[in-house]
This record gives C-alpha cells, structure tokens and sequence, in this order.
C-alpha cells in the first residue's frame, strides 16, 4: 500500500499566493488618482475595445489588471448584482462597498478552492453627488486571495507597483485638478515604463467625475489625452 502523498496546508497556500503574484506582475499596471471632483484610472493598454477599466453603476466604477477573461467574468458579474439591487430597491442604494465585498468574498473562495487562483486584483471605486454633502471618493483594493483594503488619494495595482506608488505620493496634493491628476497618473506609468514609450495611443485613461449628471464615468480619447500629456513616443 503507497503512502499518500503530503504537502502541508501552508506551503499550498504560499505556493497558490505566489503563482497569482506572479501572474500578475506579469501584467501591465494600473493606477488610480483621487482629483477635486472624482477619481482617476489610468493604465498602460493598446487595445482600444479590451477595456481595463469600466463603468458598473452610477457612481461605481471598475479597474482591473491580470487575465481578462477572469476580471471581465467578474466585472459583468458585478453590472448585473448592481442593476439587481437598483431594480429591486432604488439607485441610490446601490453603493461600491457591498460591491466589493461581494468580489472580495468570490476571490476569497476562487484561492482556497481546488482550481487554480485568479491572477486578478481589482480596483472598485464610488463617488458621491456634489449636491448630497458627501466629500471625496471611495476607492478599494481587491487582491487575488480576496484580501479587502480601503484605499486613499491613490493607489497603483500590476506590474512592479513600488515605484508607481512612490511617484504618486511624491506628485499628489489634496484638491487637484482631473488634468494635473491625469498629468501626474501618466508620468508615474511612464516613468516605471523601463524607457519603452508610453505614447497616448497606448494608455486608457478614464474615471468618476461627481459634477456629471447621474452616470460620472467618463473616457478620454487618445487626442485628448495627448493634448494634456503630450504624445510621448
């Protein structure tokens, strides 16, 4: 009779952690930046239809790095429990929190199941009306283990995310504008970017702005995005 082969319990998780870190670090990064009215994406991606970053409500908005076919999975996930609850309630009670407890609990499951880890980390983000007294914006990280953490003025996800992270809060002040925000997202991607060029047609910047009516995401196409931070090839 063979004796059953042993691996213990922590060395399965550390392995699982360490093929989804690395699977994501393979990847392109992403960053996110709070400005005066709303909350900015910003990422390194040369496809005009693959989004990274998405509207899923009103005021929620979605940004992701890893596989795509496990990020959009969940992302289309995410518009139909939204869409859900505003049917059912109102509009106004779906907010991003439940959100991203909903995806933090999926990822959780995803890591201790007998399938492979999603090499994902997600980004959900809200803001609030400027007419409803709420200030700021709400922005959470969701790691591929399903680990939950609430962010604040910024945040850079993919790739190697140190040094992102490092520009950012050498750049950021409380009250920016969206186009220094923009300034400031763009020059931390290309700065990290190892001397390859970043030009505009390669970075899809798109974000939250509160003073729009009802639906605050917003994109900005590649003449515009080149107008404020220049071409850069």
């Amino acid at each position: 009779m063979s004796m059953p082969f042993y691996v213990a319990p922590e060395q399965v998780m550390k392995d699982r952690a360490d093929f989804a870190r690395k699977g994501i670090a393979r990847g392109r990064a992403l960053v996110a930046v709070e400005f005066e009215h709303g909350l900015l994406f910003a990422a390194e991606n040369p496809s005009r239809s693959l989004h990274k970053t998405s509207e899923i409500y009103d005021r929620i908005g979605f940004a992701a790095v890893g596989r795509y076919n496990e990020f959009e999975q969940l992302r289309v996930a995410g518009i139909r429990l939204a869409d859900l609850k505003g049917y059912q309630y109102a509009r106004e009670d779906v907010s991003a929190k439940p959100l991203a407890n909903a995806y933090s609990q999926a990822l959780g499951e995803i890591f201790m199941g007998e399938g492979k880890p999603y090499e994902i980390e997600l980004l959900i983000a809200e803001v609030g009306r400027e007419d409803d007294g709420r200030s700021g914006a709400e922005l959470y990280h969701i790691l591929y283990d399903g680990s939950l953490v609430d962010a604040h003025a910024h945040v850079a996800i993919g790739g190697d995310p140190e040094p992102l992270d490092a520009a950012l809060a050498a750049g950021w002040r409380e009250g920016m504008s969206r186009d220094d925000a923009i300034r400031l997202a763009v020059g931390a991607l290309r700065s990290a970017s190892d001397d390859r060029a970043l030009p505009a047609m390669a970075l899809e910047v798109s974000g939250l702005d509160r003073r729009r009516e009802r639906r605050c995401f917003f994109r900005i196409p590649p003449a515009e995005l080149s107008a404020i931070v220049g071409s850069g090839g």
